[in-house]
């Protein structure tokens, strides 16, 4: 059965931009209740204030450092608190780094970790605290692509999302039978400011590979998954495509891939090491991040004469 979520509770990490941002929005457009969640409290508070004054739904805007056990035990608590429950609890934060997997450093593969691992075990001990107590729940981790295959250039970032779906799929199995959910959102690369806040440890400006969805795309994916909880809800053909050609020419798709990588992750501009974001927050904080505007829209069909394969659709993130 659908769902009914006004009047619902919802408690959503990475709320303050791309994803989390969108989500927020959306869910407030159907009057769900919202405990928003991310490292920067100005924007979050904003975040929490649309939501407010456009829909006329409650948002508390409750900083929080996923990598922290404690801060995310206090914000179930501050939930629980004000609402009485937890209908849904969405996992969304994370920290994005590119580079060879020699040149990233050990401490900033370790920060990466804290937040898209570490950040979803937190979240959802936190989450099933509740659930369990009301013998009910769904919770939603927010993966990726990169979960199902993986790409040079951002393998700890790919290591992560494998550890989510895992995660994910280890907990379904347990819980099956209990009342409560634990669901997957996999998209691919989508229109969010995640590459400019990214760790960049390549020498040259991280672009959005394409093709590119939009962040409100992922956001409906993820409150249809509220409505109705489900395994897996998979945004966009090009993740189905990528892993069909990965399980069936896995020797090809790394040779195809590289290249991808190569051409289309990585600009031609060059641009100074840094970790990004992974220690503390850094703006822009909007749900777009202005890469379908910036670069041709659409899907990026590519054929290799070498191979004489047909065109494959490609992305990343």
């Amino acid at each position: 059965m659908k769902r009914e979520l006004k009047g619902s509770v919802v408690v959503l990490t990475g709320a303050s931009s791309g994803i989390g941002r969108a989500t927020a929005l959306e869910l407030a457009a159907r009057g769900a209740n919202l405990v928003l969640a991310a490292r920067d409290a100005e924007a979050l508070e904003d975040v929490a204030r649309e939501c407010r004054d456009t829909f006329g739904v409650q948002a508390l805007a409750v900083p929080t450092d996923v990598r922290d056990e404690a801060s995310v035990d206090a914000l179930e608590l501050v939930a629980v608190e004000r609402f009485g429950r937890i209908d849904v609890w969405i996992n969304d934060a994370a920290v994005y780094m590119m580079g060879s997997f020699e040149e990233c450093p050990t401490p900033a593969i370790r920060e990466l970790f804290e937040t898209n691992i570490m950040g979803v075990v937190h979240g959802s001990r936190a989450a099933l605290k509740a659930f369990r107590r009301q013998r009910c729940g769904t919770l939603i981790n927010v993966g990726s692509i990169a979960g199902k295959i993986s790409y040079g250039q951002a393998t700890p970032y790919c290591a992560s999302k494998h550890a989510i779906h895992a995660i994910t799929e280890g907990l379904r199995q347990e819980l099956r039978g209990t009342g409560i959910h634990a669901c997957l959102v996999v998209p691919a690369t989508v229109d969010t400011p995640l590459f400019q806040h990214a760790a960049n440890y390549t020498g040259r400006e991280i672009v959005a590979m394409r093709p590119i969805y939009s962040a409100k795309r992922v956001a409906r994916a993820i409150v249809s998954l509220c409505e109705r909880p489900r395994r897996e809800a998979v945004v966009g053909s090009a993740p189905r495509l990528m892993a069909l050609f990965d399980h069936v020419l896995p020797w090809l798709f790394e040779r195809v891939q590289r290249s991808i990588v190569e051409r289309d992750h990585l600009g031609r501009r060059g641009q100074t090491r840094d970790g990004g974001n992974l220690a503390m927050p850094r703006g822009p904080h909007a749900v777009d991040g202005g890469w379908k505007a910036r670069r041709s829209p659409g899907t990026k069909l590519l054929a290799t004469a070498k191979t004489g394969v047909l065109p494959i659709l490609t992305t990343g993130g």
